[in-house]
């Protein structure tokens, strides 16, 4: 894909959704986790674990980092979430509302959190809408990495520490830059 990555084009599937299916433009759940996506390197089964008290403070205004244990690597670590602030106030006078009276940030109907299958199933309809059959949460996450690899001038250390690998040659083949990803690549290469 080109300079211009998945999470743009995800960005423009949203805005086309709306103007396809208004309905979608009404979900600001999903619309807020697609933010968080775009926005933080947290994967989709972390995401949709959070609660309104990791989120919010004793005040009820939103934090501007959260601290939470990566599902995949198991570690702690901070979250800087203060460009969603708007976002996130907005969304809890919704959950106001609406009467929605939950500790999840993203409840389903029987007040647990909403599963990955539930998101996988707008992330498909978006998709559907739109033509694009490989859009997915796993894919925004692996093209935001990329994102910061090339706009931090190559820093696969801070790409690594974001996405919490052990290792960077865990983070190139990740991103797909690691030995046998770029022979391939040569290999297809016509020198003459």
């Amino acid at each position: 894909m080109s300079e211009r990555d998945l999470r743009a084009e995800v960005k423009d599937c949203i805005n086309s959704v709306t103007l396809v299916n208004p309905s979608f433009e009404d979900d600001p759940k999903s619309n807020l986790i697609i933010q968080f996506l775009d926005n933080t390197s947290l994967n989709i089964k972390d995401i949709l674990k959070l609660t309104l008290d990791s989120i919010f403070d004793d005040s009820g205004k939103p934090k501007d980092k959260i601290h939470i244990k990566n599902s995949q690597s198991k570690k702690y670590e901070d979250i800087d979430i203060s460009s969603m602030q708007e976002t996130l106030m907005s969304y809890k006078q919704w959950l106001f509302r609406n009467d929605i009276k939950t500790k999840w940030l993203f409840p389903d109907e029987q007040d647990r959190h909403i599963n990955e299958r539930n998101f996988y199933l707008i992330m498909q309809r978006v998709g559907d809408l739109l033509g694009i059959n490989y859009l997915g949460t796993h894919s925004m996450r692996k093209t935001g990495a990329y994102r910061v690899y090339v706009q931090s001038g190559y820093n696969i250390s801070l790409v690594m520490n974001l996405l919490n690998h052990s290792s960077q040659a865990m983070t190139l083949k990740y991103l797909g830059l690691d030995r046998e990803s770029t022979e391939n690549m040569l290999d297809k290469i016509n020198f003459d």
